[in-house]
């Protein structure tokens, strides 16, 4: 059995439920990269997981049912927070999925602190 040194959390149980209700394929790829998140750690490089800016990192699940995205941090100890997720319909990630994401992420950290 491999070693999992890295936790994946979920920034809420909504989060959790928006990848669970992702398209099957896309579902399928997210648990796969996850798995290897938990093994390798938070950044597998392209083109499974690209660095944005501050700490937000974006996961891109591709199949052929579309594109999906979970933007995720990462935390002391080993954690990886999941976000928020969404289904991308065009080339930029909408800077209203952003906003969610870096608001999330903000919180997620600013409690870690204390």
């Amino acid at each position: 059995m491999m070693n999992m040194e890295w936790e994946i959390i979920y920034y809420s149980e909504a989060v959790q439920n928006d990848i669970a209700s992702m398209p099957s394929g896309i579902q399928a790829r997210y648990l796969r990269l996850a798995d290897r998140m938990c093994i390798y750690g938070a950044n597998l490089g392209m083109p499974h997981t690209r660095a944005m800016k501050n700490g937000l990192f974006e996961l891109r699940v591709k199949s052929k049912e579309g594109i999906g995205r979970v933007l995720y941090c990462t935390l002391v100890n080993k954690r990886i927070v999941m976000l928020h997720s969404f289904i991308k319909k065009t080339q930029n990630i909408p800077s209203k999925e952003l906003k969610v994401a870096i608001s999330r992420m903000n919180e997620v950290k600013l409690n870690a602190d204390t």
